[in-house]
């Protein structure tokens, strides 16, 4: 008896190797590749999606992948792409290189003709910083294919160049994009392998990443590459300038040219064949935060985004979309109130009075205070007011609306004013602390509600279902933004006030 107990036990544990081992390797167009197990899923960390942008690929577009030979073992996490350190970002501890371009794939399918639905995370960091590292288990657990994509940043990814654009026929920058564009093309030729189904992809992201996102939800260059898009905290609809300011994000290739040839002498170098022989850490070194970002090239992002949708001219997918309550408080700072007024009249004109009256100060915290409610406006929650309106007047997709508002422990920078900072909703979403921040039991509820309105989201591209308060799409001037604050309810959005200045601003940058 207890042979055949002994038997039996063996011809299981064969069954469930043997369908475990199916996803644990695979064929993708380049040929055959291997994870690692990892929580009862099948991990491949770090699946080249394009030529290492190295040598004379530096500032090129991506090449996709050749095929290998063999099998490719994807068992470690990639290289992170050349950055300034930043101890807030995930992956610190992974080397930095050219050669970044990577993404992962975790997988509970235990069979490539499962066709689940596929989430794919788009890092933020400024495009400056961060990593694809990471998993989410949460995800996956449900059923959800969780996919997560690196891309070239700072110089190495949107530094435009007279030289470069000659080179590519008018185009220069935008590699950074380009290189999210590619990876998008790799998953939807290549996520059936993993279980995953190419018709019913989510793409996500957070500040940086969720300008990707904006910017790809009106790209020519990926249609029918996704059906849906999540955006926490990040838009790409401001005014397009030759400068970036305060208020002015997204520049010509023609004026973000000027810059790269600042860039160029600052390194002292006469051309851009010996521009591309600069070590990396030295092109990380010596430039400047700001300079670089996406630009309008007419390929990759074809104009203003405002007038794109409301032309009618963009991917009209469902979307998920909000903001925090005190989204700026990270960019902030004290000044006095003298160097604040300046600062605004500055930026604003003759628009500065009106500003000043809707964001008053009387003193150096106050000031902080209005600063910080300035660029939450104008850097994150009008553009995704924006956004929801014209949406919701040219497209035909589900646009859902959220306003975070959660005082937490558990977030990278605590509001001293009781709000959600900047990063504070992820918690809430994707289930990690930062630097040990607990939640009180009110919020873990919230968590396992926010959390779930996701999953069902990327599941079927409408957040609902049993036991969720109800969330209504979003209709502009009635109560349909799902508000977060020691739990969930529907209302108007908050700050309608500034976000009417917001619009006549942008209106007036725009003519």
């Amino acid at each position: 008896m207890k042979n055949k107990w002994f038997i039996l036990v063996c011809a299981l544990l064969a069954i469930e190797t043997s369908a475990t081992a199916q996803l644990l390797r695979t064929n993708v167009a380049q040929g055959e590749i291997e994870g690692v197990s990892r929580n009862g899923h099948a991990l491949y960390m770090n699946i080249p999606y394009a030529e290492a942008p190295i040598g004379n690929l530096r500032w090129k577009a991506p090449v996709p992948k050749k095929p290998w030979t063999g099998v490719y073992k994807a068992d470690k996490w990639g290289n992170r792409p050349p950055q300034p350190t930043d101890p807030n970002q995930n992956g610190n501890e992974i080397p930095m290189s050219e050669d970044c371009l990577y993404l992962s794939v975790e997988t509970p399918a235990k069979s490539s003709d499962e066709r689940l639905p596929v989430f794919v995370m788009i890092h933020g960091g400024g495009f400056l910083t961060g990593s694809y590292s990471g998993t989410q288990e949460s995800f996956v657990r449900e059923g959800i294919v969780y996919v997560s994509i690196e891309y070239r940043l700072g110089a190495l990814g949107f530094m435009s160049h007279p030289e470069l654009s000659k080179e590519a026929g008018g185009l220069s920058g935008n590699y950074g994009i380009l290189d999210q564009i590619e990876a998008l093309r790799w998953v939807h030729n290549n996520i059936a392998a993993f279980g995953g189904d190419p018709e019913k992809v989510t793409i996500a992201g957070e500040s940086a990443g969720a300008i990707s996102v904006s910017i790809l939800c009106a790209s020519p260059l990926t249609k029918g590459l996704f059906r849906a898009a999540i955006c926490e905290s990040g838009s790409s609809f401001w005014p397009v300038g030759e400068k970036r300011d305060g208020n002015v994000a997204v520049c010509t290739v023609r004026s973000a040219e000027q810059a790269g040839i600042g860039f160029q002498k600052r390194l002292g170098k006469k051309n851009l064949k010996q521009m591309r022989k600069v070590p990396f850490q030295q092109l990380v070194d010596n430039a400047q935060p700001d300079t670089f970002w996406p630009v309008v090239d007419g390929h990759a992002i074809i104009d203003d985004q405002y007038k794109l949708y409301e032309a009618g001219q963009y991917n009209d997918v469902d979307i998920l979309i909000g903001t925090n309550s005190d989204e700026g408080s990270l960019f902030a700072f004290p000044m006095p109130v003298e160097a604040y007024q300046k600062r605004v009249k500055d930026i604003y004109g003759d628009w500065a009075d009106r500003l000043l009256e809707i964001y008053p100060a009387t003193n150096e915290q106050e000031a902080c205070f209005a600063l910080s409610d300035i660029f939450r406006d104008g850097s994150f929650a009008w553009g995704t007011y924006a956004w929801a309106n014209l949406q919701t007047k040219t497209g035909k997709g589900r646009v859902y609306m959220y306003y975070f508002d959660q005082d937490s422990e558990n977030t990278i920078l605590r509001s001293k004013r009781g709000g959600a900072s900047h990063v504070a909703e992820m918690p809430f979403i994707y289930g990690f602390s930062f630097k040990g921040g607990r939640m009180t039991d009110t919020e873990r509820h919230m968590q396992q509600i926010m959390s779930r309105y996701w999953i069902n989201f990327t599941k079927t591209g409408n957040p609902n279902g049993d036991s969720l308060p109800y969330w209504t799409t979003y209709k502009q001037d009635k109560p349909t933004v799902m508000i977060i604050h020691e739990g969930f309810h529907l209302d108007r959005l908050p700050n309608q006030r500034q976000m009417d200045f917001f619009e006549a601003f942008f209106k007036s940058r725009r003519k």
